[in-house]
């Protein structure tokens, strides 16, 4: 009988070193996997970051554009409602719910609802030729509650402030212009006559809008949306 040689029936040492390499992926592999079949968090963050940075993404939600018509349309009625005093001289309630749209949708939103306010009441009920410069006025008026109000608590401070800066440039600056240049006034004559109404208006439309936007923040916590 022969014998089988020992070399014949064991296969060599390096055939087993061999099989891990084969059978079995390298630990570096294993490594790669979550970063193909999952995205990164960064991902995920620098969307929602990017949503949140974005003032033109409340123009993609149905409840923020009805909510931004049905504030334009108090607005044209309040435009309605003023208080006379001289012939470039008055009082009006319009700015308040377009402040209000500011700050609940954001700058973008705002100055929308202001164009749609000033369009839509002079259509409505026009007085005299259409000037373009009051519909600019009623724009930066949203966006200027917009810019200082949007996603921040409506605190007095925060609403005092962007009073302020509308009475700055809209009721002072802008409106004195285009009173001059309607009625062939100069413009100091015109701004000096409407200081003292517009700066009386300051803590009036503080105390106002105050009143109103705390109770539609709270409100609107209770239902679960910030603000």
């Amino acid at each position: 009988m022969f014998k089988n040689n020992p070399a014949d029936n064991h296969s060599h040492p390096a055939d087993y070193d061999r099989v891990p390499a084969e059978s079995h992926s390298h630990p570096a592999d294993h490594d790669r996997v979550p970063a193909e079949s999952h995205g990164h968090p960064a991902d995920h963050r620098s969307g929602s970051s990017e949503d949140s940075r974005n003032i033109f993404a409340p123009l993609r939600d149905i409840r923020v554009l009805t909510s931004a018509g049905l504030l334009s349309a108090i607005a044209i009625v309040l435009g309605f409602f003023k208080i006379p005093l001289t012939q470039i001289i008055e009082i009006r309630f319009m700015v308040l719910p377009v402040a209000a749209a500011g700050w609940l949708f954001g700058p973008v939103v705002g100055g929308l609802v202001g164009i749609v306010a000033d369009v839509g009441g002079y259509l409505i009920k026009p007085t005299g030729p259409f000037f373009p410069g009051f519909t600019i006025t009623s724009m930066l008026s949203g966006v200027i509650f917009g810019c200082v109000l949007y996603r921040r608590r409506p605190t007095l401070l925060r609403i005092f402030t962007a009073q302020v800066i509308y009475t700055l440039v809209c009721g002072l600056l802008l409106t004195s212009i285009w009173l001059s240049m309607l009625y062939g006034n100069g413009f100091i004559p015109v701004l000096t006559a409407r200081i003292l109404k517009e700066l009386v208006l300051i803590p009036v439309n503080t105390i106002m809008l105050a009143a109103l936007m705390e109770p539609v923040r709270r409100f609107r916590m209770t239902q679960g949306m910030t603000g």
